[in-house]
């Protein structure tokens, strides 16, 4: 049995340029409908052809094009990084928290890929 439970969604987190224009460009060229931009924190997300998978776009001035990272959405997030940690899971500094929004944490697997724990606060009460 798997130490935490992920729910069935998955993001998949990519650095851009402009995300809006980026945005448009998986619009005309794959059919993926814009979901939200959020621009006080530099995010955008687009739903692909594929059901519960998103493309997570985080702008940067200088984007590392090949260093995808796999968002893997989880009920609670503290819960389940207390236990990654207790048997010795790297994470990546604290967990971030936009009100309202999202709770993330990145962690490592044995060979350095980044992972990424979020817990939608969007409809929660927490």
């Amino acid at each position: 049995m798997a130490l935490v439970a992920v729910d069935e969604t998955i993001t998949i987190a990519m650095s851009v340029k402009d995300r809006h224009k980026s945005a448009d460009w998986y619009k005309e060229m794959l059919g993926f409908e814009t979901i939200f931009h959020i621009d006080d924190a530099g995010w955008s997300e687009v739903q692909t052809n594929t059901k519960h998978v998103t493309l997570g776009l985080g702008e940067h001035v200088q984007p590392a094009p090949g260093n995808c990272v796999p968002v893997f959405g989880i009920a609670d997030l503290d819960a389940a990084r207390a236990k990654l940690e207790g048997v010795g899971v790297r994470f990546d500094g604290p967990t971030e928290v936009i009100e309202g929004m999202v709770k993330t944490a990145t962690f490592y697997d044995p060979d350095g890929n980044a992972l990424m724990l979020a817990q939608n606060l969007m409809t929660d009460a927490s």
